[in-house]
């Protein structure tokens, strides 16, 4: 059921089972200041998807706030929020929420601005995570077009309406493909192809990767495979002038199998099969492949295999051209600037180093921790950057650290330089990366603030240059 703020007020019990009730004691939402105008030459986009508008975790936003005091930029306006580790995606003025709040998964619209409310849709959810993470939804929502689609920890998958949050179609993956309970429940980012929903299914009879059909989400095309799902997001990519989707699957299949499917994203016709996988059944490839350009691409994981760069013939047949088991992604979304991969190996949070490949030479140029000093309620702590992530714009690293703190960070091939930072919070498991979109920075904390004690939020803030 879709509730629409426009004060048609029949549901109220819902309205405070939620959240959204007018009391104090039922208001996440809070108001603090208003951002500046956007520039008239600014650049803007929306960022609808969990690695932005290219998928590639690069912005085009121009006019960024350059400097800002030691307190940071300006907060516009904070929500309190529920279980669960996806990013915010956002189109024009509205934002959309995935989270769980206590035993219902929550997909909720806010004005992108103030955080004022739009509307919500929820549905009962029993999950427990068996190694104690969050219980909430890992993937992010995708909005394309006038649709918001949702994939949910138990691989419910959702398409609403953007606008008024009207149900559009509903499927139960877990109960129709047999999708087995992994270790920590569904992850994979969906993503839209031509008339298609691509999804790393991981179906109990081989159901790999699944096509449903935009409009009825009617399953357009199964590529049937061993290979299970993973925590890995399916990115786009041309080879050859083809339109090509790259998945790395496996993460958690059983027996310990997996690796690189490049597939036909309209028809679902597998193209390459390239097996690369930890011998560790308890593995959980997270990072998505990185097309780096001329018919190559990255891929790196945490349990034993590393990196490696695979060439992709015309007969797309896959060939290494570079590897490094010591080099590992966790989960985030490594960069390509300039020529070079920037990214953070690491599978804990201590030892974790960020580092600048060069992917044509096959040379790791540097790889060291980024290190500073910040004082958090009045204390001077030694602060890293750890299995932190980051989105690029105007030519630099928008950081959040693993702990919560923010930087923008200069990374080329000789090194790195902190140009700016604050901390907007001091949580653990701050593993979402940032969302930017008409200049407002989108930060999720996922944990309860250990310096201030707020729970949970997600926080917007002013980075419009004047």
């Amino acid at each position: 059921m879709a509730v629409s703020f426009d004060f048609r007020i029949r549901f109220p019990f819902l309205l405070l089972a939620l959240g959204f009730g007018s009391g104090s004691a039922a208001d996440r939402w809070q108001r603090f200041a208003a951002p500046a105008p956007l520039h008239s030459k600014a650049q803007f986009s929306s960022w609808p998807r969990f690695n932005g508008p290219s998928d590639d975790a690069k912005s085009p936003e121009s006019r960024l706030l350059e400097e800002w005091s030691d307190s940071g930029p300006s907060l516009v306006w904070s929500l309190e929020k529920g279980a669960g580790y996806a990013s915010p995606a956002i189109s024009g003025d509205v934002l959309v929420l995935f989270h769980r709040m206590e035993d219902r998964e929550l997909v909720e619209a806010r004005a992108a601005e103030t955080g004022k409310p739009i509307w919500a849709h929820s549905y009962p959810i029993v999950y427990e995570d068996r190694f104690g993470y969050s219980p909430g939804p890992r993937a992010s929502p995708v909005i394309h077009e006038d649709k918001v689609f949702a994939h949910g920890v138990t691989a419910w998958l959702t398409c609403l309406d953007l606008e008024s949050g009207r149900v559009l179609w509903k499927r139960d993956l877990e109960k129709e493909f047999g999708v087995p309970r992994y270790f920590f429940g569904k992850g994979s980012n969906p993503i839209v192809a031509g008339k298609n929903l691509i999804l790393n299914v991981g179906g109990g009879a081989n159901q790999c990767m699944v096509g449903f059909d935009l409009l009825t989400g009617e399953t357009s095309w199964i590529l049937e495979d061993s290979w299970g799902a993973s925590y890995s997001s399916p990115v786009l990519a041309r080879f050859y002038d083809r339109l090509v989707c790259l998945a790395l699957t496996g993460g958690e299949s059983k027996p310990p199998d997996g690796g690189l499917l490049i597939l036909d994203p309209l028809t679902g016709e597998a193209l390459t099969r390239f097996p690369w996988r930890s011998r560790q059944y308890e593995s959980a490839n997270a990072c998505p492949p990185v097309p780096l350009g001329e018919n190559c691409v990255f891929l790196s994981e945490c349990y034993g295999q590393g990196s490696i760069i695979l060439r992709i013939a015309d007969d797309f047949s896959a060939e290494v051209i570079w590897s490094d088991a010591s080099l590992g992604i966790h989960w985030m979304t490594p960069v390509v600037k300039d020529g070079m991969i920037f990214g953070v190996s690491g599978r804990h949070q201590l030892g974790a180093e960020v580092f600048c490949l060069d992917w044509r030479k096959g040379a790791v140029l540097w790889r060291e921790p980024i290190v500073w000093r910040q004082e958090i309620s009045g204390v001077d702590r030694s602060l890293q950057l750890f299995r932190g992530s980051w989105l690029l714009a105007q030519e630099r690293f928008w950081c959040l650290s693993e702990l919560g703190s923010f930087l923008r960070i200069d990374l080329n091939s000789e090194g790195w330089r902190i140009e700016q930072s604050f901390q907007p919070f001091f949580a653990p498991e701050t593993w979402t990366m940032p969302a930017l979109s008409r200049g407002l920075l989108y930060l999720m904390q996922n944990e309860k603030d250990r310096a201030t004690g707020k729970s949970s939020r997600l926080l917007c803030f002013d980075l419009r240059q004047q």
